[in-house]
């Protein structure tokens, strides 16, 4: 099996996915998954499609990811690492549909209007 190659994404960020057959390592941006993610948190967010799968030990994992901040980047990688494990074995698809790991998450942040103070934040109202 060759290297497979798929595109995450979550807010601002991009996160370039490349899994190949393995035993387990997941890089992130030149450093190991936990020096990048220090939270037990995100990391188990990284790890959810693998883990669901069962295939923890499977597949070595490389990422490129940019823009946005830690959560972000963690959702991005999340979705890139499940479209790949849909591309090796589309078996996969059905369980990971169900958890909604394949389903990008569009909401993003409201752009600040001008004249105002924040997004929808207006100038108190007086009446006299």
């Amino acid at each position: 099996m060759e290297i497979i190659n798929t595109i995450g994404r979550r807010k601002t960020s991009i996160a370039r996915v490349y899994v190949k057959p393995g035993n387990g390592h997941i890089i992130i941006n030149d450093r190991e998954l936990n020096d990048y993610f220090q939270s037990e948190i995100l990391q188990t967010t990284v790890k959810q499609a693998l883990t669901l799968l069962k295939a923890n030990e499977q597949y070595d994992v490389t990422v490129n990811v940019e823009g946005g901040g830690n959560k972000g980047q963690a959702e991005a990688i999340r979705l890139g690492i499940a479209r790949a494990l849909v591309t090796i074995n589309n078996e996969n698809r059905p369980s990971l549909k169900k958890e909604g790991l394949l389903t990008r998450d569009s909401r993003m942040v409201e752009r600040k209007k001008p004249g105002r103070a924040k997004a929808r934040k207006k100038f108190q109202f007086s009446k006299r």
